[in-house]
């Protein structure tokens, strides 16, 4: 069972460290462009689990519900390349009654040069009829307690939040 503790104060963003395998690359030794889904959504997985508690079955357990892709927006900045290891963060930028925004960014190991960022947008589904459904009361409160803050997700452009990243990363604040 999930629960939020009241008295800890939960990280917005999420990160770990990643090696860039060789099975993963094509012939110019960059990782292939459908692996970056493997790296964010197993990093993600671990982040919320081993961060939050947060199982990602739980939804499915208790509610019999669940999180389906809606859509990728996905820029390759600079190539992740074999052998090189990866700075994945992640975190939720925006969430509504039944809409969930995880944004993903991958660096350098020492976050001093961006390689790319996807956002992925999820509905909240009933696994019995496929249905959009508003997400639960502890579902809200979870998504609440760990979106990032300052991120305009309606209202920015993905270019421009890349820039903004970009900048960050420079500026020793990302």
């Amino acid at each position: 069972m999930f629960r939020l503790d009241p008295e800890r104060n939960y990280p917005k963003k999420t990160e770990s460290h990643s090696i860039i395998r060789f099975q993963d690359c094509d012939p110019l030794q960059h990782l292939n462009n459908a692996k970056y889904l493997d790296y964010y959504f197993n990093a993600r997985e671990d982040h919320v689990f081993s961060i939050y508690g947060f199982k990602t079955d739980y939804t499915f357990r208790k509610y019999n519900c669940s999180w389906v892709v809606y859509n990728h927006q996905i820029g390759y900045v600079r190539p992740a390349k074999v052998s090189e290891w990866v700075t994945i963060i992640t975190s939720v930028i925006y969430f509504d009654e039944s809409t969930m925004v995880t944004e993903y960014v991958m660096t350098n190991e020492n976050k001093t040069e961006l390689k790319n960022v996807m956002w992925t947008t999820s509905k909240y589904i009933s696994v019995p009829t496929g249905k959009v459904v508003p997400h639960q009361e502890d579902i809200q409160q979870f998504l609440k307690t760990v979106s990032v803050e300052g991120v305009d997700f309606p209202e920015i452009t993905f270019n421009d939040r890349i820039r903004q990243i970009k900048q960050a990363l420079i500026e020793g604040r990302y």
